[in-house]
Parts: C-alpha cells; structure tokens; sequence
C-alpha cells in the first residue's frame, strides 16, 4: 500500500540516508522522496512516499520517530493534504505535429521551457493525477527524456 510520510527533521548530516536505510530494512519501496529547508533554515522537512505493507511501514515510522534529529512525524496518508510535484519533459517535435503538441500544452497548463530544432522542453506544476495524465498524453509523441522532482504535501487547513 502506498502511503506518504511528512517528517519536521533538524538540518543534520544522514537523516535521509537513515530513512532510506529503514526502508530497505522493512522492504518498503520508496516512490518519491522530497527534502527541503522550512521556514526555519535549520529545520527541513522530508517528504516519504513508501510502497510497503502497512505493517512494515508502520514500523518505518516508529523508527523515524524515535530518531532525535525527527521533531515531528505525520502520516498524511491518514489525513487530508495538498501534494504537488514538478515534471520536466523534453519531447520530440515533428513540425507535422506540432499544432497538436501546443494544444496538449495548453489542456495541461504545461509551460514551454525550451525549444530545439527537434525537441521541444516543457514543465508542469500539478498533483500526481495531473502529471501522470500529460506524462500519458505525451508518449505518443515521443518523450526523449524526463525528469520528475518527486511529490512535496502538506496538510490541508489550519493544522
């Protein structure tokens, strides 16, 4: 079952590498994982989506909370949240086509990022559906090459 895990961590050196260590050991596959500073710039919080039993990832996240540099753990998984992940997709560009391209684009709401003689680079910001939706729409066109940031969330409301 996939599951995602949000993680208020002090800026320490192997946090991630304990994380990712913890998952192995459970045989929990990790499916995208996001680290960044907060707010407060010695705090980062941590963004785990695991695929694993709820058992072996229940145990995941009994360990990363007994971890000192873990000042809070939540299961959003659990909650209501708001998720977002960026994609960048160089695709190739056939003139015959393109018309066509800037119109899946344009449904999208994907930004042109960059443009060569033969391909064409472009960016959206969205949740997992939305990025997996312009990631199926481009195959037919042929993606050449691809990078995704993995997904960030937070809760939803005031919490």
């Amino acid at each position: 079952m996939k599951r995602t895990l949000s993680a208020l961590c002090r800026n320490e050196p192997g946090v991630l590498a304990m994380m990712a260590r913890e998952c192995g050991k459970y045989d929990a596959n990790i499916l995208s994982l996001a680290a960044g500073e907060t707010e407060n710039p010695q705090v980062s919080r941590i963004i785990l989506c695991v695929d694993g039993d709820d058992e072996a990832v229940d145990k995941i996240g009994r360990y990363l909370e007994s971890l000192d540099a873990v000042i809070q753990l939540d299961d959003l998984s659990r909650k209501g949240f708001v998720d977002r992940e960026l994609v960048m997709i160089k695709v190739a560009m056939d003139p015959a086509q393109t018309s066509q391209l800037m119109q899946v684009f344009e449904v999208f709401r994907a930004n042109v990022v960059g443009m060569g003689q033969e391909t064409v680079t472009v960016e959206l910001s969205g949740d997992q559906e939305r990025v997996d939706g312009l990631i199926k729409m481009l195959v037919p066109y042929g993606i050449k090459s691809m990078c995704r940031s993995g997904m960030i969330a937070l809760k939803r409301g005031d919490e």
